[in-house]
């Protein structure tokens, strides 16, 4: 019960009840989404595969005519719902200052307790994502693949990008963390990833076996230890790109623990990483504000990526 509780984001807000707490979450970035449509030149669902859930949504700067950095935002959800189809309410702020953003899509477990019961029925009609090996809908595996091949597909299609940045939230942190520890010469491309934002983030997927979360995505240990980040920080290379985990106030201990120890670990490897400890905010509104240009990680979002 004391792991049920400290994996329950919606248990550390002061601000709203755990009952409407996720509702409001899904009204902000869906609303904040549907702005960011309506301002923005986009190319929407665009495939990263063949499989139903591999799509981007791409927000393109204002001008566009030249080389570009490009924001990749990773989605969260506990690996189980949301998508990327509520996941551009941080374009705004960046595509107006020369940044392209990019939201990933990756297909979720099927049956997850946040989703309601026609997207849990609609999940489970989706065909298996194409993978070089056969994994079921939304096993772990298959959802860190499919953010690798998403990055190996962006530098392919699209040659002005200018460097690449991740920003992840929940488990969209797990899975961009996850990239740092991809061989790229597996998908015969190099990503030139020059920063990451981890925010709020699970670094290690043991303690989650134990919980609610792990009905949906079924993992095993050797699942678990197979994808946590914890478990593969490599040593930095000379050019490695500097990685900020951000962690809320209003997270719980462990989320807040996990950040701590993820960060020290990419630090005694040489990464160069910086531990940013938000006040005043909790788990769903850390992620929310980045459709703020006065907001701190917008601030050190747009410093970190230089327009030209």
């Amino acid at each position: 019960q004391a792991l049920e509780d400290q994996y329950s984001p919606s248990r550390w807000s002061p601000r709203l009840d755990r009952d409407t707490i996720i509702d409001a979450h899904l009204a902000v970035t869906a609303a904040g989404t549907e702005r960011a449509r309506a301002s923005a030149q986009t190319l929407l669902h665009v495939p990263y595969g063949t499989g139903d859930g591999e799509k981007l949504d791409i927000y393109f700067p204002t001008d566009s005519s030249e080389t570009f950095p490009v924001l990749v935002y990773i989605h969260g959800g506990y690996w189980q719902c949301l998508s990327k189809d509520d996941s551009g309410f941080a374009a705004p702020p960046l595509v107006s200052q020369g940044v392209a953003v990019v939201a990933v899509g990756y297909d979720t477990a099927p049956k997850g307790r946040c989703c309601p019961a026609e997207a849990a029925a609609a999940c489970m009609a989706q065909r298996p994502p194409a993978l070089p090996f056969v994994l079921s809908l939304g096993h772990m595996d298959a959802m860190v693949l499919q953010v690798r091949r998403s990055l190996a597909f962006l530098v392919e299609r699209y040659p002005r990008i200018r460097g690449i940045y991740l920003c992840g939230h929940s488990a969209g942190a797990h899975l961009a963390a996850m990239v740092l520890s991809t061989d790229w010469m597996e998908f015969q491309v190099m990503p030139d990833i020059k920063g990451v934002v981890l925010v709020s983030g699970v670094y290690d997927l043991e303690p989650i076996l134990h919980t609610y979360v792990n009905d949906a995505l079924n993992m095993s240990r050797e699942v678990a230890q197979r994808n946590s980040p914890m478990r593969h920080v490599t040593l930095a290379v000379p050019a490695a790109c500097e990685v900020l985990v951000a962690v809320a106030q209003h997270d719980s201990p462990e989320f807040r623990r996990q950040s701590q120890e993820y960060s020290q670990a990419l630090r005694a490897a040489g990464w160069s990483v910086s531990l940013l400890d938000l006040a005043g905010v909790d788990h769903f509104d850390i992620i929310e504000k980045l459709s703020e240009d006065s907001y701190i990680l917008t601030q050190v979002g747009r410093r970190a990526m230089p327009r030209r």
